[in-house]
């Protein structure tokens, strides 16, 4: 399956297939953000199976890169699937997920059901 966008709510989505290249750095990203460019897409919905393995510790500033990068571009990341098992072993993790949730600059969700819903609203 490749990238496609969609349109999700009246949002035209990129939805990233679960298989590809992973988001290791920044640099990583602007693939994506071309293709995002290309389809006039707001919102990226990256699958955790195209997120480099450090993503999810803060510690290796992976995660902070590759979403300034996004931000840089005026899109939004959207990270699908279920990060409880990290959350659950990091409290920084935790609060950072709840914060970012709350915000507009990067959105953790469990599926692409729940990013419509969000979108909706």
């Amino acid at each position: 399956m490749n990238d496609l966008p969609r349109n999700l709510s009246g949002t035209c989505v990129l939805i990233c297939a679960d298989t590809g290249p992973l988001l290791t750095s920044d640099q990583d990203a602007v693939p994506l953000i071309g293709l995002a460019w290309e389809h006039a897409a707001r919102v990226v919905a990256i699958p955790l199976s195209r997120l480099a393995p450090g993503f999810l510790s803060l510690a290796t500033g992976q995660a902070g890169a590759i979403i300034q990068k996004f931000a840089n571009y005026q899109l939004r990341p959207v990270i699908i699937g279920d990060v409880s098992a990290w959350m659950a072993g990091s409290s920084a993790l935790r609060d950072f997920i709840h914060e970012a949730n709350q915000g507009q600059v990067v959105w953790f969700l469990n599926d692409l059901p729940a990013l419509e819903r969000r979108l909706a609203a």
